[in-house]
């Protein structure tokens, strides 16, 4: 047997001496790999003990203590009770036999199929009773998978053997984060977005429920179980594996398990550039479908038609860091997060002009900025524009799109090009969750709650994980602010340093009537977006004058930091007005909004709290209210 091969849920690597599973790697002894090598190339079969002997120690003299040890050693590893073997069995007077599946892995040589026929170099050869074949790793170079692939032809007896299977349709899955095996922790950003971009690949196939990143993190470097993993996001399978980057190369390994059985469906391993990381996250998502699809009556899977393409690795490695900064804006960082994510997509963008996903990311660390300026919008519009222009037809240039038209107040186009995104990929729990909030803030909130509970289906633990936010605000939206807070109190258990989860806080805090905590938040908040100094003015604020004058503290701390421009809060000053009771402030700070809604290349930041958020409830008869409804383009 060469190559990698599964033992199980057990991905066997000889030439490493390794074996993994679920994050887990473990190192053997050489000649514990060879015994164990020697028993999958007969599984299934008695092997004698002086058959291993000689396998493992050819030229050596050893007792049969040491096989001993050596099963013993392979038996912990996989945790197996010899009483009730699942991976080795003794066989008593003839030796030990491999009792679990074994399936070979990106093997190079031909294996036997079902009737005798010579599979393809390529295809990974499960040795068993009736030694099937699976279709795996055949990491086809075209755009799309069409309905019926595997079913084209029924040579070797490959349609008759797939439909007597007995492993479930999987309908749904989960991508665990890939492991780092590196060794050097400076490279979990790389393993990381090598996860992020198979989750988004995999995101294409249309009939499967593809689980977010954001549910799937908190699963990294766990003890617990697939088939546990599996019953708490609710899915049918798992894909779990490794990454190995080594100067200008990387190597993963994928395997797909059936989680209710815990059952090896496909393994595979590659290695290619690191320029090439894009085609391969591209290739392993293919692979994955075809089994997939095996299992999907009728198929219907259909991946992008947009091709990766190789990326110069120093634009791959600026833009990988730049999304890690990314990820920190609201923990504590101010502006400086976003700034150090921007510049690292700028450097991306001067290795490779042609990079899309680098002018993704300088939308996202250009409209994170506490004070945005014209410049930011020119720079967002100027990013999103090259998105349509390198990309088309991709759902990120549906996006911009979708964005530039919410910026110009179309709200019908704006309409439309969300619901071209969600038919190009209705598996983007991201885009479902725009949608819900484009909709709620034109006051569709049916809608938006029905968008918003798609997104939670593919994204099953939002309350846990950022972006998980859209839950509690949209809960607040519609005045359940009780049901809101318990999801914020359970976001900041997990993620204490997120500055939004304090800010919506403070609002529900305020509308229970809780009005120190409500204003500790204020301070909280303040701090996590780097003003620390604000917090203890706030504290003697609500000491001397209660809650009333601490508000009016906080409203005095934003219009000074609005004046020193370093944030653009305007729609927000007008809601704390509102609060107030001060409505000639309040629409002060609409129009300002409403003048200036461009500044950030955000135009609909002034329509989220125009129609959407209870507070205005107040100045919502006012004629200066249908005015500005008017001048927007929204029904009253």
């Amino acid at each position: 047997m060469e190559g990698n091969f599964c033992v199980g849920p057990w991905l066997v690597e000889p030439s490493l001496n390794t074996v993994s599973r679920n994050g887990t790697n473990i190192r053997l002894e050489p000649k514990q790999m060879e015994v164990l090598v020697c028993l999958a190339r007969h599984q299934g079969e008695p092997v004698s003990k002086e058959k291993l002997l000689r396998a493992a120690w050819p030229d050596t003299f050893v007792s049969d203590d040491v096989l001993i040890r050596s099963i013993f050693a392979l038996r912990r590893t996989f945790e197996d009770d010899p009483k009730e073997p699942r991976f080795i069995q003794t066989v008593p007077k003839r030796g030990y036999r491999l009792v679990a599946r074994v399936v070979l892995v990106g093997s190079n040589r031909a294996g036997t199929g079902p009737d005798g026929q010579t599979t393809e170099t390529g295809k990974a050869t499960v040795f068993g009773s009736r030694r099937k074949v699976w279709y795996g790793g055949l990491g086809l170079a075209s755009a799309a998978l069409l309905s019926g692939l595997l079913f084209v032809s029924n040579a070797g007896g490959l349609r008759t053997w797939l439909r007597l299977d007995e492993t479930p349709s999987i309908r749904s899955l989960a991508v665990l984060p890939l492991q780092n095996l590196s060794g050097d922790p400076n490279q979990e950003y790389f393993a990381d977005g090598m996860t992020d971009e198979l989750i988004t690949e995999l995101s294409g196939i249309r009939a499967l429920r593809v689980i977010s990143r954001t549910s799937i993190m908190r699963y990294k470097k766990t003890n617990k179980s697939l088939p546990e993993i599996a019953r708490e996001l609710g899915v049918d399978a798992i894909v779990e594996g490794s990454v190995l980057r080594a100067g200008d190369d990387v190597r993963i390994t994928m395997q797909l398990i059936y989680a209710a059985q815990d059952k090896n469906v496909w393994a595979n391993s590659y290695q290619r550039r690191v320029s090439d990381v894009f085609v391969l996250d591209r290739d392993v998502a293919q692979d994955i479908a075809r089994q997939v699809q095996a299992r999907l009556t009728p198929p219907h899977i259909q991946i992008s038609q947009i091709q990766p393409r190789p990326v110069n690795v120093r634009a791959l490695d600026a833009y990988l860091r730049g999304r890690y900064h990314l990820d920190q804006v609201g923990r504590g960082s101010g502006d400086a997060a976003a700034r150090q994510a921007a510049d690292y997509f700028q450097q991306a963008i001067q290795a490779d002009p042609d990079f899309v996903p680098a002018y993704l990311g300088l939308v996202g660390a250009h409209s994170g900025r506490l004070f945005p300026s014209s410049e930011d919008a020119a720079i967002i519009k100027e990013a999103q524009e090259k998105v349509v222009t390198l990309a088309p037809d991709s759902v990120e240039a549906a996006i911009c799109l979708a964005d530039a038209e919410e910026n110009q107040l179309d709200w019908a186009a704006a309409d439309e090009e969300y619901r071209k995104v969600i038919a190009l990929n209705p598996n983007s729990v991201d885009v479902h969750r725009a949608y819900a909030r484009f909709l709620d803030n034109l006051g569709r909130l049916d809608e938006g709650w029905k968008e918003l509970q798609t997104a939670q289906g593919l994204d099953p633990n939002p309350e846990l994980l950022p972006p998980g936010l859209d839950l509690p605000e949209a809960l607040m939206k519609r005045g359940a602010y009780d049901q809101a807070m318990v999801l914020l109190l359970r976001i900041d258990d997990s993620h204490p340093n997120e500055g939004q989860t304090h800010l919506d806080l403070s609002v529900c805090y305020e509308q229970e009537g809780m009005y120190e905590k409500a204003i500790a938040e204020l301070g909280r908040t303040s701090t996590l977006y780097g003003y620390p100094e604000i917090e203890p003015r706030l504290r003697r604020a609500f000491i001397t004058s209660g809650y009333q004058g601490a508000l009016r503290q906080w409203v005095r701390e934003i219009e000074h930091l609005q004046a020193a421009q370093e944030v653009y809060f305007p729609a927000y000053l007008a809601t704390i007005y509102a609060k107030l009771g001060d409505t000639d402030r309040t629409f002060y700070w609409l129009e300002e909004s409403y003048k200036s809604r461009n500044r950030s290349g955000q135009g609909n930041s002034l329509v989220t709290f125009l129609k959407a958020d209870p507070v205005l409830q107040s100045v919502r008869t006012d004629p200066r209210y249908f005015d500005l409804l008017r001048r927007m383009g929204l029904p009253r």
